[in-house]
Order: structure tokens, then C-alpha cells, then sequence
């Protein structure tokens, strides 16, 4: 269902086209007031839908990003949609305070295809990120958003102690797999897991985890993720992070899912431990 879209669709929970809580309640002809986050209802009124977070690097930036992670542009041509892009540029939006969980995804072309924003985030919340490093015992909920402002997928990353996962969900709610960190030590690895199957690996190439290999479940290399440098006025103003995802031939789902997940949420899944590895 599109933003404003409501043509034909039941009566049921959909991902709040607001942007601002994981589902809004659409009665079979219009929006409600009735809203849903981390599992609990409340009432918020049907009002402008928040922002979708706008690229804010220059196409020159995203060329420069390409070059560094020795990709030529037209070389592989992919569908033109999110989901079916073998090449995805992910900038994270420069802040000076990290509030809300934000990323534009461009094509190889450098047409803005996508974006991630963070939902059902409580004032009290946003309050305590403002006050100090507790992200990583928050649950972070994010959309992520195709060219057209729909919903793509979902996903949550419980709050954690040690390890970390992101769960995965289609634009209908449904579980499509889990991304699920397995170690703490030495080089990071993240399983990717459907109906409790192991589909593939993230791997780490260092400790601080700049770059990973993603591989298929026979250890063959489908993709990659590549961590470049925001730039040195970026870099001494935010902790804005910049990523290159190659993926190497067309994947069916759950993987491919998991795969364009894990590239838009590796930072969150992190990131968010002020100890870091990032």
C-alpha cells in the first residue's frame, strides 16, 4: 500500500504510511488514528506523513564511493527497483545528534532508490539517546522504503546485551528470516536464517568491520559491503557512515531479502553498542 494509496485493501494493521509508528489500523476506506508500536496501541491523529529521508551527498560523492570500491558504473544493469539493483549506495544522514536511525540508497547511477527511517520511537526515548550511549539496550524499529515511498520490508532489532539480531518482515508483517550476529570477538560474523535454516554469512574482513563478505550457504561469495570515507568536513562534524553493496547475481527470496536487510542494518546492528565495532 502506497502513502496515501487505500484503493481495494481490506480492513487491517499496515505499516503507518505516517512514518512515525510501525502500523496504522486502515478501516477499508481511510486511515484511523488507531497506531501500533513495539507491540502497543495508541492513538496518534492522521496528519502530513513524516519526511522520507533525502540523500545528502552530492552524485560526485557517490561516483567517488563507487570508484573506491573498484565498481564502474554500467558494467552490471539491474531492474531499477530496490529490491533488484545489483549495486546499492546506503549514506547515512549527517547529524550532529543521532535521534532517529536515517539512510538514503542509491542506484549505481546515482538515483536516490530507496531510504530507511527509524519508527515508534517515544518521546522519552529520543531523550535518552540525547542524554548518552544507551542505544543498544533500546529496540530499533526500521522501514525500509522502495522509490515510491512503500514499505519493502521491516525490521527490528531487539534490544541487546551482548550479540546482536535484526529480524526481518515483509510490508505485510510477515517474518521473512533473521540476520543474527554469532560471535563478539576477532572479525564479525552475522548467520542469515530463515524458518530456522541457515541461507548465508556476513563476514567481517577486519575487527573494527569496515568491509564483509556475503556469502551463500555452500561459501560461495554473492555480495559484498564496502565501508567508505563520509569525507573529512562529514567526518569531524557527525558519525554519518557510508556503504557500498555489491551483489554479485540475482537472488531469490528469503536470501535476497536478508542480503538488501543486512545491507541497510549492519550499522544498526552495531553501531548501536557504544563499545562499537564500527
Amino acid at each position: 500500500m502506497s502513502d496515501t494509496g487505500t484503493g481495494g485493501h481490506q480492513p487491517n494493521w499496515y505499516p503507518d504510511p505516517m512514518g512515525r509508528h510501525e502500523y496504522r489500523w486502515f478501516d477499508g476506506t481511510t486511515w484511523t488514528d488507531q497506531v501500533s508500536s513495539h507491540g502497543k496501541q495508541s492513538v496518534d491523529p492522521v496528519t502530513a506523513p513524516a519526511k522520507v529521508p533525502v540523500r545528502d551527498v552530492s552524485p560526485e560523492k557517490i561516483a567517488s564511493d563507487l570508484a573506491k570500491a573498484g565498481i564502474t558504473p554500467g558494467q552490471v544493469t539491474g531492474g531499477g527497483h530496490l529490491m533488484n539493483e545489483p549495486v546499492l549506495v546506503v549514506n547515512q544522514k549527517a547529524k550532529l545528534i543521532e535521534l532517529n536511525n536515517e539512510y538514503a540508497i542509491s542506484d549505481q547511477n546515482g538515483n536516490q532508490i530507496g531510504a530507511v527511517r527509524q519508527v515508534g520511537q517515544s518521546a522519552a526515548k529520543k531523550a535518552m539517546r540525547l542524554l548518552g550511549s544507551y542505544d543498544q539496550f533500546f529496540t530499533h524499529k526500521l522501514q525500509v522504503l522502495d522509490q515510491h515511498h512503500q514499505v519493502v520490508l521491516q525490521l527490528t532489532r531487539p534490544a541487546k546485551v551482548m550479540k546482536s539480531k535484526i529480524i526481518v518482515q515483509d510490508a505485510g508483517g510477515n517474518e521473512v528470516g533473521q540476520i543474527i550476529q554469532e560471535n563478539m570477538m576477532g572479525k564479525i560474523r552475522f548467520a542469515l536464517v530463515s524458518n530456522d535454516q541457515k541461507f548465508g554469512m556476513i563476514n567481517g574482513e577486519n575487527w573494527r568491520a569496515w568491509n564483509w563478505n556475503i556469502q551463500d550457504f555452500n561459501g560461495e561469495e554473492i555480495g559484498r559491503i564496502t565501508k567508505t570515507f563520509s569525507g573529512l568536513t562529514r567526518a569531524m562534524f557527525t558519525q554519518a557512515d557510508n556503504y557500498v553493496v555489491q551483489i554479485h547475481r540475482p537472488l531469490e527470496d528469503p536470501l535476497r531479502s536478508l542480503v538488501v536487510a543486512a545491507a541497510v542494518s549492519v550499522d544498526t546492528a552495531l553501531k548501536q553498542d557504544a563499545r562499537g565495532f564500527n
